[in-house]
């Protein structure tokens, strides 16, 4: 009696997804580098489970100089949409930490394999996710893989603090005024003049803010073309690399860099620094007259702040939109006028107020709301007596006079439109007459 004949055994096919990685770039630029090694591992072994059902995707999914201790990969990025979409069914590497260094990130990985029925298998470190021991065996050895990083990061941190006690520069964007060469900072000396003009002129004002707008008044920028705002002044006024020293953790040491930046100067900087901000302002508030402050308002219904430059022993004055200050130049149609020439057109139309019946008579119905003594005679004298006395009255007295008869200014492409009070002429006329205006020239 013959046998009936056996049955062939049916042999499920595997897609097999071949992950590679390499940490630094160094290499890849090679005809065969290290990640086309570690691909014809795996395909060797993948070839060698072909009677498993075994076959190799098309598909290449590889990471050159990218660190394992970050998901954030393309390749392995494209793995796992190829996985969630039921592409793969084994994930195959040369060694497991070409997955992952981290025993967290893996298990994010392994979660993501059993969801969707995936296996994990090691070239050099034969085993099987989906049995306990294969198990086992992975998280030891994730656990050394995590260990060694850790360690080499110990290692490379204790290195960078050495250096640095040491005063070398250990990488990184060059502070503004030097340039990097053979890893060295050295001093750039055309980038260095405006760093020493920056220290300077912070000791003339003592605002970082103003320092900032005259910094963008002369075109200067950082290395890599953007705008230098008050942020960025504060940073450089507190690098003590400009004093040929090197900072570690708080703590400096002598660098093997040029200083930019005298000790002197640096100490003279740092006690206006340590001085309240608030208090600073108002200092420079108070060192810069400006008649004209919140009475001035642009085009746009804007105000402009006073501001100030110097050049030489010279002090120029402005008043600035703010439209401009925060959004930058050409955001206005006038975006910055000359505080003197501005100041002296109110002050001649004010002046003109003074010689105006029509105006006096006016001035003269408001006073005598006050004080029925006063005549429309007597308001008139007493207004045409402060047009040759403006000049002699300190700028304290003239900017209380200002704010007494102006209530806006509104300047625009055609001309100015000055908007007085009539109670505050009625005051001033008032003043005049008791003689107090005279007391303040």
């Amino acid at each position: 009696m013959t046998k009936p004949p056996e049955k062939s055994k049916v042999v499920r096919k595997l897609r097999c997804a071949v992950y590679t990685r390499k940490s630094s770039e160094e290499g890849l630029e090679q005809e065969f580098n290290s990640l086309h090694a570690q691909r014809e591992a795996c395909e060797a072994y993948i070839a060698s489970q072909r009677s498993e059902g075994w076959v190799l995707v098309r598909d290449q999914y590889d990471d050159g100089g990218i660190s394992g201790g970050t998901l954030d990969r393309p390749g392995l990025k494209r793995l796992m949409e190829d996985i969630e979409d039921g592409l793969v069914d084994v994930v195959v590497v040369y060694k497991i930490d070409r997955l992952s260094r981290s025993l967290a990130d893996f298990a994010k990985l392994v979660e993501v394999f059993d969801r969707n029925g995936v296996t994990f298998v090691s070239v050099t470190q034969s085993f099987n996710t989906t049995t306990s021991m294969g198990r086992l065996t992975l998280n030891i050895l994730l656990s050394f893989a995590q260990f060694e990083r850790e360690v080499t990061a110990e290692r490379i941190r204790d290195k960078v603090a050495a250096s640095r006690k040491k005063g070398m520069w250990m990488g990184g964007v060059p502070p503004f005024g030097y340039r990097v060469e053979n890893r060295k900072l050295l001093v750039d000396d055309e980038s260095a003049v405006n760093v020493r003009w920056i220290f300077e002129r912070f000791l003339e004002i003592g605002s970082c803010t103003e320092l900032a707008r005259e910094v963008g008044t002369r075109g200067i920028c950082t290395p890599r073309g953007n705008r230098i705002d008050k942020k960025y002044i504060y940073r450089m006024l507190s690098n003590r690399a400009y004093i040929g020293e090197a900072v570690h953790k708080g703590d400096s040491y002598p660098g093997e860099h040029d200083a930019i930046i005298d000790r002197e100067m640096w100490d003279r900087v740092h006690t206006i620094l340590q001085e309240s901000p608030r208090k600073r302002a108002a200092r420079t508030r108070a060192e810069t007259p400006a008649l004209l402050k919140g009475l001035l308002f642009g085009p746009d219904g804007a105000a402009f702040s006073p501001t100030h430059t110097r050049k030489g022993d010279r002090l120029y004055r402005y008043y600035v939109s703010q439209t401009v200050l925060k959004h930058g130049a050409g955001s206005c149609p006038v975006g910055r006028v000359p505080a003197g020439d501005i100041e002296a057109a109110v002050i001649d139309q004010l002046r003109a107020v003074f010689r105006q019946p029509e105006i006096v008579a006016g001035t003269w119905k408001a006073a005598r709301g006050h004080a029925d003594d006063i005549s429309e005679a007597d308001a008139r004298a007493a207004l045409q007596q402060l047009d040759p006395l403006w000049d002699e009255l300190f700028p304290a007295e003239q900017a209380r006079i200002v704010g007494l008869l102006v209530a806006r200014v509104d300047i625009g492409a055609d001309g100015l439109n000055v908007r007085l009070r009539v109670d505050g002429l009625g005051g001033l006329a008032r003043e005049m007459l008791a003689g107090e205006m005279g007391a303040a020239a």
